[in-house]
């Protein structure tokens, strides 16, 4: 479980990408089990020109 998550995007997107695919069937499994929005994440990582892929269960 991670406490606090990075606030640089690419070390986001690296930690994110690689909880999903070791730990979590889906994002929003991994926002409610770490309690933080899903919302936020897609944003910030939006902004740094990353979008999650429902299909591969992970941000691209």
């Amino acid at each position: 479980m991670i406490n606090k998550l990075p606030s640089d995007p690419n070390i986001l997107y690296s930690t994110i990408n690689m909880q999903l695919r070791d730990n979590y069937s889906s994002l929003q499994a991994f926002c409610d089990d770490n309690d933080v929005e899903r919302e936020t994440i897609e944003r910030v990582l939006a902004a740094a020109g990353f979008e999650y892929n429902e299909e591969l269960n992970q941000f691209r």
